[in-house]
């Protein structure tokens, strides 16, 4: 009796953890949005269309996302109205990255110096 007892106390210590794990709420939009736009950013820096100031505002802004994104999440639910903010500023982030590869700055061009022998 105390066997059966024990063994259902550890197989519910070890299911309990699987069950908090899938109440977490998901915002695959969210999270693909961010994805896209993450790499817009990568694709401006590789052809020198952002220098290193607009990247880094660019990634601060795509960090901001993210803790938005966490902090409506933190409760277990994602309301309409916290999925309106956050589309809000992805929508602001993603003009944001527009602005900035179609500007006239550019990041300087490096030369490659032959090392001598």
């Amino acid at each position: 009796m105390k066997r059966i007892l024990i063994a259902s106390i550890v197989a519910t210590l070890f299911t309990l953890p699987a069950v908090a794990q899938t109440t977490t709420p998901t915002t695959p939009r969210v999270d693909q949005r961010e994805a896209n736009q993450q790499k817009r950013i990568d694709q401006g820096i590789a052809s020198g269309q952002l220098n290193a100031k607009e990247t880094a505002r660019l990634e601060a802004g795509q960090a901001k996302v993210q803790a938005k994104e966490d902090k409506a999440k933190a409760d277990g639910v994602v309301t309409k109205k916290e999925k309106a903010k956050l589309h809000n500023a992805q929508e602001n982030q993603s003009r944001k990255i527009a602005k900035q590869k179609h500007d006239k700055q550019k990041a300087p061009v490096t030369t490659a110096v032959p090392v001598a022998g």
